[in-house]
């Protein structure tokens, strides 16, 4: 960016171009050039509406179209030359467009502020942002489905308290974090569309004098069009959907990445990552890190706290467009690039990790299988509590005795309680135990099978 120092738009009021360091506090062309395709997208819908209006002649209209197409392919080539005194985006392409059109260039901004211009921009991004991210979020889910179906047997345990609690299939686990990740879609569908109206024709702030017709140019960029214009120039609930939907598709991603985490350690022993995926130590040859999963865990913060930062910028803002505004682009910027950044390294990461299917098995059966015993009871018509209460007393006495779960002799269950000795011994198995389950969405065989096939459907129809 050079740094050619010219006086602003607005200057007309004032007796001396702004002091240098203020205009480097003022200026946000250093972060908000990346909106400069949506600008020029807004400003050739705005032309059009002004040409077809009868505001400015057709033959004007279209110079500005040709003008405005040959600065966005600049823009897109990289050709473009921004500069800290162009202040913001709008008036860097205006100053462009005015060098390769002349003075027609400024009739551009004919009923239209550079507060309806500056929303416009960032409802633009904010719409092609919730697409972007909702196309590489279904690429993870697709991974998650294909990894899934892939260990379609593997058993581990499932967890409460961090404590192995009772097994289920690794598909069925998987598919859980898929249900989340489906809801996530549904929150950047609901920003998009609150993303999708148009504030051209608001103005400054109450409108204009000339006869503009929002409905055109909300037409031309696919939008609806505003319905008050000081609502349109003021609010930025689209930008709080979008970096909530982040917010918490960034906390799903962070506890898939703490799973992964503990799964991969010599403690569970439970997954290995590809060494594509994985870093090392520069000390201790020995390591393999689970970096981009703990990285994954990591940018939670950085959501969560673009969310808090851009609410509290708002809370105290009275209607109308205030310079405060300014601080809604960079918490939307970098929380959109850090979940794509995460997203496009995750479907690979699932696909080409390893699952040690012994070590998982093993670890999901022992008193991970007591729940089995109460259940087989209370079907026998004993009182939960009651249940409970006999399996947890045998428990004990496995412990204090150094007997294995899967292993405790009939005269130790009928001592439990009689009902116990006709316990199927395939109950007191990881796989007997998933195998048993009844209940609609649970982890049986049956039941996953009918997850995998309805997210099989899901993403036929959402790909589609």
């Amino acid at each position: 960016m050079t740094e050619e120092r010219r006086g602003p738009l607005w200057g007309g009021r004032f007796g001396t171009t702004p002091a240098e360091a203020f205009e480097r506090l003022n200026a946000s062309i250093p972060f908000d050039a990346r909106l400069a395709p949506y600008d020029i997208r807004g400003s050739i819908a705005h032309a059009g509406m002004l040409g077809e209006r009868g505001i400015i002649s057709g033959e004007e209209a279209a110079e500005l179209e040709r003008g405005l197409r040959a600065v966005l392919e600049e823009v897109e080539g990289g050709r473009f030359s921004w500069t800290l005194s162009d202040e913001d985006v709008h008036t860097a392409v205006e100053r462009r467009l005015r060098e390769i059109v002349g003075d027609v260039a400024l009739k551009l901004h004919t009923g239209r502020s550079r507060n309806d211009q500056v929303a416009l921009d960032l409802h633009l991004f904010v719409r092609d942002a919730a697409g972007r991210v909702s196309d590489a979020l279904l690429r993870v889910m697709r991974a998650l489905v294909e990894v899934a179906g892939a260990n379609r047997d593997l058993v581990l345990p499932g967890y409460t308290h961090l404590q192995r609690a009772q097994p289920i299939l690794l598909s069925h686990h998987l598919l859980a974090h898929f249900r989340a990740f489906e809801r996530d879609l549904k929150r950047l569908e609901a920003a998009c569309e609150g993303a999708s109206v148009s504030p051209l024709g608001a103005a400054a702030l109450g409108g204009t004098p000339h006869p503009v017709e929002p409905a055109i140019t909300a037409r031309e960029i696919g939008m609806q069009p505003l319905v008050n214009s000081l609502d349109a120039v003021s609010q930025r609930d689209f930008a709080l959907d979008l970096l909530y939907a982040l917010a918490v598709l960034g906390v799903h991603l962070s506890r898939l990445g703490e799973e992964w985490v503990l799964w991969t350690s010599a403690e569970f022993g439970f997954a290995r990552l590809d060494d594509a995926y994985s870093s090392g130590s520069s000390i201790m040859p020995q390591k393999k890190n689970p970096d981009a999963y703990e990285l994954m865990r990591g940018k939670a913060g950085r959501l969560i706290g673009n969310l808090n930062a851009l609410l509290i910028t708002l809370k105290g803002l009275p209607l109308g467009y205030q310079k405060d505004l300014q601080e809604d682009k960079e918490p939307i910027f970098d929380s959109v690039d850090a979940v794509l950044a995460v997203l496009a390294v995750l479907p690979e990461m699932l696909r080409t990790a390893a699952f040690d299917g012994k070590r998982m098995t093993g670890a999901a059966g022992g008193f991970a299988l007591a729940t089995e015993l109460a259940d087989f009871l209370a079907a026998r018509g004993v009182p939960f509590r009651e249940a409970h209460h006999a399996v947890g007393r045998l428990v004990r006495r496995c412990e204090e005795a150094g007997i294995p779960f899967e292993q405790v002799p009939e005269k130790e269950l009928a001592a439990a309680h009689p009902a116990l000795a006709d316990l199927p011994r395939e109950l007191l198995t990881p796989m007997g135990s998933v195998a048993n389950k009844r209940s609609p969405g649970s982890t049986s065989p049956a039941s996953v099978d009918a997850q995998l096939a309805r997210a099989h459907k899901l993403l036929r129809d959402l790909e589609a």
